[in-house]
């Protein structure tokens, strides 16, 4: 079973302490693996391998915008979270998890990332949306040749996938934190500030971008739900508070920046 909380929007530092606080219990057995779907004030975060250059925008203009910075220890390089965004972070023990031909008990970063990318595809589908994998790159790409939006051009023009979703990960004694952020409603404009991922030659797009209209969050996050349950074979159980998962004193209504140590 996998419950999922929606803790609302929450900035990037108290996002990580929830998910350290997390991450500590599932390690002690003490929760279930646990699916956090929620949304982040806008911020840039920086991981293991991220080239501080494709940040492009100067700390002055970042705090004028109201982004803030962060370097963290998911993999991957430089991305941006912010409203209209569904940023997931499963906090999973990969040893519940069989590999497909059930010759391995433990799932592997590789395959959990890929059951997250499909996850993802799956949603996408849900609203018309075809996507792609692309080679060699971690995320969810849209699917130019199965869209009518790109003009046919003499001599032929191949269409850029541009990208939905990006997803990177860090893993500690079989529990996995960070996750997947989805661009539904996303400004896009954010991501002028950085080079996204580090990739210079595809664009970033949104669900909103790509159906010319907005769709409502909540509905997104249940298809991510579901989608959650059927590839990774299990029942999704949501929960309304996050001390129903934590199962700390925290009194009702408490501000959740008063729950997170």
């Amino acid at each position: 079973m996998i419950s999922v909380v929606q803790p609302g929007t929450l900035d990037y530092a108290t996002g990580l302490r929830l998910q350290q606080q997390l991450v500590a219990l599932r390690k002690e057995g003490k929760i279930g693996d646990v699916l956090l779907l929620l949304e982040h004030t806008p911020v840039i975060t920086l991981g293991r391998n991220a080239k501080a250059s494709n940040v492009v925008a100067s700390p002055e203009f970042l705090q004028q915008r109201g982004v803030e910075l962060f370097e963290c220890d998911r993999g991957g390089d430089v991305t941006f979270h912010g409203p209209g965004q569904i940023v997931g972070y499963p906090i999973f023990d990969l040893r519940g998890f069989a590999t497909p031909d059930g010759k391995r008990k433990t799932l592997g970063v590789i395959e959990f990332v890929r059951r997250m990318e499909d996850v993802l595809m799956r949603t996408c589908a849900d609203f018309t949306i075809p996507t792609k994998r692309v080679a060699g790159l971690t995320g969810v790409w849209t699917n130019p040749e199965f869209t009518s939006n790109h003009v046919a051009a003499d001599p032929p023009v191949r269409p850029i996938e541009a990208k939905l979703a990006a997803i990177g990960v860090h893993i500690s004694r079989f529990v996995t934190s960070h996750g997947f952020a989805l661009n539904v409603n996303t400004d896009l404009s954010y991501f002028n500030l950085i080079v996204p991922c580090g990739i210079t030659t595809k664009p970033v797009t949104s669900m909103h971008k790509e159906l010319g209209r907005e769709l409502g969050l909540n509905s997104v996050a249940e298809a991510i739900s579901r989608n959650f349950g059927v590839v990774f074979q299990s029942q999704m159980l949501w929960v309304d508070t996050l001390d129903a998962v934590l199962g700390t004193a925290c009194r009702a209504g408490a501000p959740l920046a008063d729950c997170v140590p």
